[in-house]
């Protein structure tokens, strides 16, 4: 590859781990600029390698947040193991299932989100203390199991799902609803590699280079949502989601 491209897509990871660390969306970035430069790629590489670069970015934010933003550790390990579990799961059915049928589903649900979001001016905007109990566990692993198997078999507004679902039924702000999807899509993006990279579908040498890129952008996101609070995180998540919805209604349209 000339070293222009190379440089473009070190430039697009770092967006892309800014963006992913606030609110989640980083493959929305990472995933055209793959493909735009790498035309005759299989899609599967493309995915692995964004899969690569994206998993290490996620890592990053996750740890930064764990150190400010405190969480409960009970919740995180059963949102981590039940989103790995059904990730995976998802994966091996990613053949069953075609992607033209949920892109109509995917895309009525991030309405739905949208507009939720927008008329309840409050929503995500208090932060109530967990009391680990086993009801809010059980809540915590339906949504990992059915976000992560999403994730796995799709992918498209992984984070924004996450970052919904913590907030409507765990009733935690954006702030934290940020920190604990960044454990989720770790978890769902380690499932995927390791699919692909038994497979070989890694380009590992570029992979590596754009997640070092990644971690830098993560590192900038993560500042920057927990100096601007849980305001500034609302706002990128309406975006991010308006974007989202754009796209898959494109897709849609297109496609017919």
């Amino acid at each position: 590859m000339e070293w222009e491209l190379i440089l473009s897509l070190v430039f697009f990871a770092f967006c892309a781990g800014t963006i992913d660390a606030a609110v989640g969306g980083g493959g929305l970035i990472q995933i055209p600029a793959l493909m735009g430069a790498l035309p005759q790629t299989a899609p599967a590489t493309i995915f692995g390698t964004n899969k690569l670069a994206s998993i290490c970015g996620t890592a990053s934010a996750a740890f930064s947040f764990a150190r400010r933003v405190k969480l409960k550790w009970p919740l995180l390990l059963v949102i981590a193991i039940f989103a790995f579990v059904s990730s995976f799961a998802g994966a091996a059915c990613v053949s069953m299932i075609p992607t033209h049928i949920l892109r109509p589903f995917v895309l009525i649900m991030l309405i739905v989100i949208a507009v939720y979001t927008l008329m309840k001016k409050q929503f995500g905007q208090v932060h109530v203390d967990q009391r680990i109990t086993p009801k809010l566990l059980m809540f915590a692993a339906m949504g990992s199991l059915a976000i992560g198997f999403y994730d796995g078999i799709f992918g498209p507004g992984t984070g924004s799902f996450f970052i919904f679902f913590f907030i409507r039924f765990l009733q935690v702000d954006f702030l934290h609803a940020s920190a604990l999807s960044k454990i989720g899509n770790f978890m769902t993006n380690l499932a995927a590699l390791s699919f692909f990279v038994p497979t070989g579908h890694v380009l590992f040498t570029l992979g590596l280079m754009m997640a070092v890129a990644n971690i830098a952008g993560s590192l900038l996101g993560v500042r920057l949502a927990l100096k601007y609070g849980s305001g500034f995180i609302r706002i990128l998540f309406l975006i991010l989601v308006s974007i989202l919805i754009c796209r898959l209604g494109y897709q849609i349209i297109v496609a017919v």
